[in-house]
């Protein structure tokens, strides 16, 4: 008990933590804001449900941020630069952006300024998807390969703390006392801590492979012989810029099989959460009841998932903590086989638990292996690519869920029982990246700083 303390403070209660904490609360504000508040607030306005659903479309710079993250990975915002340092910079500026969105968001009408609401969500979610390729770039280069699942941690209870508590909760209460203007102005002005924090906190040491310092100046070299300096410098830019990051992963052994265990590792739980909300109502189970559980049992169990899965990479290594999250999260959609047939409240408890426990301990394995796949002379557009591919496969194999329970007539227990299985689909995969393509593990190349 002793030893597991002194690990959980090794780990834990550092400042880099906390400055990871507060980046994480900064990502997470916003979600709300265009998302679920966002819809109630049209909802209450009289928007019709049509056009509540098209301001998903305004969402869409999340799922696409990975195309314009080379720029946050190399170009220098002048004179900020100089003064904080690349990653901080880039932070900084993105969060003064945040903040003006989310102000001139809230000065809009739904009822008689739709068009221009939904620019101004348009521009908070630019900013914020920019945001979040800085913060994980910059959470990365924070930390040793060893420390990256706590750190995977700490940024998503942050996360939390922003988008679920102060951001979506607290957007409502601030919402239903003073009104949605006032909510946002309030919101947007919260985020000067995470700013603060920034401020006060180093640059972090990039530690850039020697491999990758010779090519890009091989690549500078090629170009200096073959066109005139200016030419030569723009293309030198730009291959170091957009080109390298893609071939520089694409170079490792496996890579293919990397990024097919990237698409596939969340394949049932994907499929699972797609169906929960539709299968707690045909259980009968009202929109009370359905809150209560999620907010009370499932924001704890989440928590607690969150922070075990950060102490089981530390203790049993990273691939380890992979393989053991996978099939502890195919064993909980078991969990809902049980509820399916039995009904009862205390069985949804049981099954909103273990759902919640093991998809945080799943994602933290998962966002500190995505983490640990990145060369950071390429992080931000490595994290950000890997990251999007994730997002995708979420998007495009839940789709079928509920074809699936058509086909299977509305029988529940088979369905969460083929999502067990499902959700161990990618950990064969993973057993043979082990085998066969052992270094293209997460391994501590040969560095230096620069």
């Amino acid at each position: 008990m002793l030893s597991a303390f002194k690990d959980f403070q090794q780990v834990y209660l550092r400042q880099p933590m906390l400055t990871l904490l507060l980046l994480g609360f900064a990502s997470g504000l916003p979600a709300p804001l265009v998302f679920s508040n966002l819809s109630i607030w049209l909802s209450d306005a009289g928007v019709s449900r049509t056009d509540i659903g098209l301001f998903a479309l305004v969402t869409t710079p999340y799922a696409i941020n990975f195309l314009w993250a080379p720029l946050i990975d190399k170009l220098r915002i002048p004179f900020l630069s100089q003064a904080l340092g690349q990653r901080r910079s880039w932070i900084l500026t993105t969060q003064f952006a945040l903040f003006a969105a989310i102000i001139w968001m809230g000065t809009f009408s739904p009822g008689e300024q739709l068009g221009m609401l939904a620019v101004g969500a348009l521009m908070v979610t630019i900013a914020s998807a920019t945001q979040d390729i800085a913060v994980d770039a910059y959470r990365i280069d924070s930390l040793e390969p060893n420390e990256q699942s706590a750190g995977a941690s700490v940024a998503i209870w942050g996360w939390h703390l922003g988008g679920t508590l102060i951001g979506g909760a607290g957007g409502l209460y601030l919402a239903s006392a003073f009104g949605w203007g006032t909510a946002y102005f309030v919101l947007a002005c919260s985020l000067g801590v995470s700013m603060l924090a920034v401020l006060l906190s180093p640059e972090p040491v990039r530690k850039v492979p020697l491999a990758t310092q010779q090519q890009e100046e091989n690549v500078g070299a090629f170009f200096n012989n073959k066109m005139p300096r200016f030419f030569a410098s723009a293309f030198t830019w730009l291959t170091n810029t957009v080109i390298a990051p893609f071939y520089d992963f694409i170079k490792r052994d496996g890579w293919w099989l990397i990024l097919m265990f990237i698409f596939i590792f969340k394949f049932g739980d994907a499929m699972l959460g797609r169906m929960s909300g539709v299968f707690y109502r045909e259980m009968g189970f009202s929109y009370t009841q359905i809150a209560n559980v999620s907010k009370i049992y499932g924001f704890i169990a989440n928590m607690v998932g969150i922070a075990v899965g950060g102490m089981l990479a530390y203790r049993i290594g990273l691939i380890r903590a992979l393989l053991v999250s996978g099939v502890i999260s195919a064993i909980a959609n078991l969990s809902y086989a049980l509820l399916a047939e039995q009904g009862t409240m205390a069985y949804l408890i049981l099954a909103v638990i273990s759902d919640s426990f093991t998809s945080g301990l799943v994602t933290v394995a998962f966002v500190a292996y995505l983490s640990s796949l990145c060369n950071v002379a390429y992080t931000a557009t490595q994290y950000a690519l890997l990251a999007s591919l994730g997002n995708l496969s979420r998007i495009w194999l839940s789709a079928s869920s509920g074809y699936m329970v058509d086909k299977l007539e509305g029988d529940w227990g088979v369905f969460f029982v083929i999502t067990a299985i499902l959700a161990l689909y990618g950990i064969p995969i993973l057993l043979i990246l082990v085998r066969w393509f052992p270094q293209s593990l997460p391994t501590q190349q040969a560095q230096k700083e620069t």
